[in-house]
């Protein structure tokens, strides 16, 4: 088996760009006075605005409990609301509020500059086909968990029906 180089890995590369990515954005946003937990859940409140929590919660990946506290705080600071969900009685949906509209704004601008320094002495094409190529990435990897969640559901289904 010849040796892997896992400098040139790119699971790897992938992970560490984006935490380096998440470390410098933290730095600079964190002059305006946010945690990255804050930033975190307003940057996919951005992305995804009128998620229940329970949704937030797993996009985010931490737990429930957890998430609530910080949604209690965000909340108490005017930034996002929740709401019942008419669907679900049981499930809250949260949103931005208008009050952090100026604070997403800077935290847009901030991400621009991390993006634009990132990808400093690149030309725009190669930037164009990486971000195409991550996409494409991430569609297969998605594809491949759907395929997976898939057979487990239909394993649970004949272990129903067989009593197994």
């Amino acid at each position: 088996m010849a040796e892997e180089d896992l400098e040139r890995n790119f699971g790897f590369l992938i992970a560490d760009v984006g935490r380096l990515l998440k470390t410098d954005y933290d730095r600079r946003v964190h002059e305006s006075g946010l945690t990255r937990s804050q930033w975190w859940v307003l940057t996919h409140l951005f992305r995804r605005d009128g998620v229940t929590q329970a949704e937030l919660a797993d996009a985010l990946e931490i737990e429930r409990p957890a998430l609530g506290r910080l949604l209690d705080r965000l909340e108490s600071s005017g930034w996002v609301t929740r709401e019942v969900d008419a669907n679900d009685r049981r499930a809250k949906l949260v949103y931005l509020t208008d009050e952090v509209q100026p604070i997403m704004s800077d935290m847009r601008e901030i991400a621009a500059d991390v993006r634009r320094d990132a990808t400093e002495g690149l030309a725009a094409r190669d930037v164009e086909k990486l971000v195409d190529l991550l996409i494409a990435i991430k569609a297969n990897v998605n594809r491949r968990l759907s395929a997976t969640d898939e057979d487990t559901d239909a394993e649970q289904v004949v272990r129903s029906a067989t009593g197994s």
